[in-house]
């Protein structure tokens, strides 16, 4: 074909473009700029991608800046996670940025700590279920644990390369509402999580069934079992998984239709106040005799205050409560409830956590943060605040290829990993991807070691309020525990954890003693 024909083919199409455009009535930027007003649409389309390259600084891109991302990848794939040229976050003029002291002499040897392999697993200080004397009560084998996704809102392969991934980091891997699929049965154990359409334990009218849930968590390596009342994406909205995202395989688990979206309920119908849901987790945990908790994030402060005098009064409780910042979010939701409904984890998780401090009740309960905590400094705030254990979501989506393109919602994730397009989801390898989740998992109980061993202790959980500070800018800095409002000892394991922690961490408490001996001679 001649150059003037292939020109005339183009000129045509380009005609034919312009003629649509101005025709048309729906666009009016298209009816005003035919064919250039094309570039806008494909602007937009691109814009989270094109600022996450071009436009912005590495440290103030949302949710989490290039410079988190590349700790992540790096992490991830084992390469150098390190940074060069100090800081590049304005902490001259930053307001909340916190900031851990450093101790010059402490009693924890550098050699067997931060880079020793053997506590690669990095226990928690408490045995999830023991306070309430649950059947199957266990410690679990890493404070980092992935967070609940369920399958639907992720891939299959998605799915399967992080519990696969869990298993090879020894982390437990939260289920998500949707029910426990075959890909949740790689290896890794699981928190099956139960939310307010009973997916996976329901009737055929939709209504929760115990003997179901009983055969279900015979099933599978299901450790503990978490009651989501609220998440950080959407608190105060069931569940929504998109009618395009939704497969054959995903209707059959979830016993629903693939001709509508999937909303859950706003609300439990099984329990419709505290002592109605303290009565139903005592049946749960009798039942399966497994460790039964609550996920929520932090609005009114009644339900957790009622909580606490009942568990204080009662002889009831649950076993763990995961507090879910408002900042998090890998679900779809409207923008107003992601901006502005529920707190931001570090003014949520204290108030929480003050309520049961109150009554003497933190030692019953096994306290989970959720929220950006997959950042080591910002769980080190966290394990200040008291928290036991840290839930990771977006975090470990990036770290099996997640580039933050912000398409969770509408089945079109470049990646593969929250999509159900054929397409797109092969494009993850999962053994490869497993072992991505695995390194960077692993990549940030290494680097939480190094964070304790510079404040002068051999575990996160050990980190106190005062090791921190929260600056405003260049002018002040003010303890966490003042901004918490924390009395002293609070947000810390008591003796009998911190003489379990001992043990668990004996060779690096040797280490410790070694110099200290060494020192007095």
């Amino acid at each position: 074909m001649s150059w003037s024909k292939t020109l005339g083919i183009g000129a045509a199409g380009l005609a034919a473009v312009a003629t649509h455009d101005v025709l048309q009535r729906k666009h009016a930027i298209l009816r005003t700029f035919p064919v250039l007003g094309h570039f806008r649409y494909v602007l937009e389309k691109i814009g989270p991608e094109l600022r996450q390259y071009i436009v912005t600084d590495n440290d103030e891109e949302r949710p989490f800046s290039r410079d988190q991302r590349r700790f992540i990848y790096a992490s991830s794939k084992l390469e150098n996670p390190y940074f060069g040229f100090g800081t590049d976050n304005d902490v001259e003029h930053a307001e909340g940025y916190a900031v851990l002291k450093h101790r010059t002499f402490a009693d924890v040897s550098p050699s067997t700590l931060a880079h020793s392999g053997e506590h690669d697993v990095l226990p928690c200080a408490k045995v999830l279920g023991a306070a309430r004397g649950r059947r199957r009560a266990f410690r679990p084998q890493s404070v980092i644990n992935v967070s609940a996704m369920s399958f639907g809102s992720l891939s299959a392969p998605a799915v399967e390369a992080l519990n696969r991934g869990c298993a090879e980091a020894g982390v437990l891997h939260n289920t998500g509402e949707g029910g426990i699929s075959q890909h949740h049965r790689q290896g890794g154990e699981l928190i099956f999580q139960i939310g307010t359409a009973y997916f996976g334990c329901r009737d055929e009218e939709g209504a929760f069934d115990l003997e179901k849930l009983k055969t279900l968590v015979a099933s599978a390596p299901v450790r503990a079992i978490e009651v989501k009342l609220s998440q950080g994406a959407k608190p105060g909205l069931g569940g929504m998984l998109p009618q395009a995202k939704i497969t054959d395989e995903i209707a059959e688990i979830r016993g629903i239709s693939k001709e509508r979206d999937c909303a859950s309920p706003s609300r439990h119908a099984e329990f419709g106040n505290v002592d109605e849901m303290l009565d139903w987790v005592e049946l749960i945990a009798t039942e399966t005799g497994l460790p039964v908790g609550i996920k929520a994030a932090v609005g009114g402060l009644e339900f957790w205050e009622d909580l606490a005098d009942q568990m204080a009064t009662s002889g009831r409780g649950v076993d763990f409560i995961t507090v879910d910042g408002g900042e998090g979010g890998t679900g779809a939701a409207p923008l107003s409830f992601a901006d502005a409904v529920a707190l931001p984890f570090r003014l949520g998780f204290p108030r929480v956590y003050r309520i049961f401090a109150e009554r003497g009740l933190t030692d019953q309960v096994v306290f989970i943060g959720a929220g950006k905590l997959g950042l080591p400094d910002n769980a080190a705030v966290a394990f200040a605040l008291g928290a036991d254990m840290v839930s990771v979501a977006r975090e470990s989506m990036i770290s099996i290829g997640c580039i933050q393109a912000q398409r969770c919602h509408d089945d079109h994730c470049p990646t593969g990993v929250a999509t159900q397009n054929p397409w797109l989801t092969r494009g993850i390898d999962v053994p490869l991807k497993a072992s991505r989740a695995a390194n960077y998992l692993r990549a940030w109980r290494r680097e939480m070691l190094k964070l304790s061993e510079a404040c002068g202790v051999v575990h996160p959980a050990l980190l106190d309020s005062d090791d921190i500070e929260i600056l405003l800018g260049n002018r002040s800095a003010t303890p966490l525990r003042e901004v918490a409002g924390y009395q002293p000892g609070w947000g810390v394991p008591s003796q009998e954890q911190r003489d379990a922690l001992a043990v668990l961490m004996a060779p690096a408490s040797r280490g410790g003693s070694a110099r200290r001996s060494r020192t007095a001679r």
